[in-house]
Formats: structure tokens, C-alpha cells, sequence
């Protein structure tokens, strides 16, 4: 199985430890968060937590293309190693975007953002530099 794969699973829970984050961290200032409204406990929540939060949004709005290229890649017959260097590249990347994002080092946070956006974009492109398959 390509590290990609897990790669995409890595991806998809990433942003679950982001508003985990904003959550345990942000019952200190509002009190415990109520599981019957969520979302409007979390729009009440101030600065690293609200950016935790806001990193969870942008997590999941990353991870359709990012998975969509991994499957696209490897259907198309991309090489493996390639696959899994942008994979995993992605994901060490998206977590530096979390961590950028909460500490509040915006200028950083965007050159991540387009680093990570870029290994996305390769993966659409990897199949025309060769094939994986004889």
C-alpha cells in the first residue's frame, strides 16, 4: 500500500486535533463547551482558539483536492515514490500551516499554504512525468 494512502487518512483527521485544540484549550475562558451547539460556542472563542478553529475549517477545505490528486495520481499510473514524497510533504506541511496558523505568524502561514497547495497541484501533474507501470 503507497504511504500516500495513509497519507490521505492522515489528512482527513488532521483538522479534528485542530478544533480539539480550540476546544480543551478554550474551556479555560468560556467554560465547557455544550455538544448541542458546537459551532456557536466555537465563534464565541478569541485568538489562538479561534485560529485553531479557523485552521480546522481551512483543514477541510485542503483535504478534497489533496485526496482527489493522490487517487487521481495513482489510477493514472504515477510513480510511487514521487506519490509518496508530495504525500507526506503535504501533511508535514499542513501541520506547520496549524502551527503557524495558531501561534499567529500569518506571513509564514501563507508561504505553507502555497507549498502545500503546490504538492497538490503536482499530484495532479506527476502521471505525465512517468509511469509506475512497465
Amino acid at each position: 500500500m503507497l504511504i500516500a494512502y495513509w497519507c490521505v487518512l492522515i489528512a482527513a483527521v488532521m483538522p479534528i486535533g485542530f478544533v480539539g485544540y480550540a476546544k480543551f484549550a478554550g474551556q479555560r475562558k468560556l467554560g465547557p463547551q455544550a455538544n448541542h451547539d458546537p459551532r456557536a460556542w466555537l465563534e464565541r472563542t478569541e485568538g489562538a482558539q479561534r485560529r485553531a478553529w479557523c485552521a480546522q475549517q481551512n483543514g477541510f477545505e485542503a483535504f478534497p483536492p489533496f485526496a482527489a490528486g493522490v487517487i487521481i495520481a495513482a489510477i493514472a499510473g504515477a510513480p510511487a515514490v514521487a506519490m509518496n514524497v508530495l504525500a507526506v510533504l503535504f501533511v508535514l506541511l499542513r501541520l506547520l500551516y496549524g502551527w503557524c496558523y495558531i501561534s499567529d505568524r500569518a506571513s509564514l502561514r501563507s508561504t505553507v499554504w502555497f507549498a502545500a497547495t503546490l504538492c497538490t497541484v503536482v499530484l495532479f501533474f506527476l502521471p505525465l512525468f512517468g509511469s509506475a507501470m512497465p
